[in-house]
């Protein structure tokens, strides 16, 4: 990559340190803490690799809602955050192209008449949700008769299914294949009702760190270091994401 200038150093590491936000519950992505208490895994691994190339110290700091990991950069708090990219996020925060991609799909019972994804979004369904997580955002986007129950956590999201028999529950893959364990003859259906998209977020003023950080993410995909950390920390349900959704830089 190319010489980083002053203005992004700036922007990102005023004091010389990079301050990134991750959000705590996404079990595929900060998968635990290193002795010193610090998130490990894929998202913070980016991170680091980020601080690399700015030539600065990092300081990862870990945020258990999804809200303060947006909050974290648009109050200036942070330099840079990792979460889902969404529309309805990316009216307070700027994204990069996603680095990786989650697959979002849904649980059923088992003696529900629900077998295929083309079922799930019709009038009297109810499906559990964890509010405002990435796949709800997009499920209230685009769910045209189907209703949403949230829960204000993907642990009380299931309970909720259970509780009071719910006609779905929508999650990541792997969360749902650790609850379907959980729920005796349950199903996951095939395929996945959208990709989660995770990417780099960064304050809307920030011009030059949007395509800084482009670049970043680009060299990620393209180096094998995306793949690379996907095989260190062995998790399922994530794929690198695919570098035709990078934009032109012609």
């Amino acid at each position: 990559m190319n010489k980083i200038s002053p203005k992004v150093l700036e922007q990102l590491a005023p004091n010389g340190v990079l301050s990134a936000a991750v959000y705590l519950g996404n079990f595929l992505l900060v998968t635990g803490r290193s002795p010193s208490g610090e998130p490990t895994g894929i998202s913070p691994e980016i991170c680091r690799s980020v601080a690399k190339r700015l030539g600065v110290e990092l300081s990862l700091i870990g945020f258990n809602t999804q809200v303060e990991v947006v909050e974290a950069v648009v109050s200036g708090g942070c330099g840079i955050s990792l979460l889902g990219s969404d529309p309805a996020r990316a009216q307070k925060i700027t994204f990069t192209p996603a680095y990786v991609e989650l697959e979002a799909s849904y649980l059923v019972s088992a003696n529900s008449p629900i077998n295929e994804l083309s079922q799930v979004d019709q009038p009297g369904v109810r499906i559990a949700s964890f509010y405002k997580s990435a796949y709800d955002l997009w499920l209230q986007r685009n769910l045209k008769h189907a209703s949403l129950v949230h829960a204000d956590s993907v642990k009380a999201s299931i309970e909720l299914f259970v509780s009071e028999k719910l006609d779905a529950l929508a999650g990541l893959r792997t969360g749902l294949v650790d609850a379907s364990q959980e729920i005796p003859g349950s199903r996951i259906l095939d395929g996945q009702f959208t990709g989660i998209q995770q990417a780099i977020a960064v304050h809307k003023s920030h011009l030059e760190s949007i395509d800084f950080l482009d670049a970043c993410v680009e060299e990620f995909i393209r180096s094998g270091l995306v793949a690379d950390l996907i095989s260190q920390y062995q998790v399922q349900g994530v794929s690198v994401a695919p570098l035709s959704r990078m934009p032109s830089k012609d």
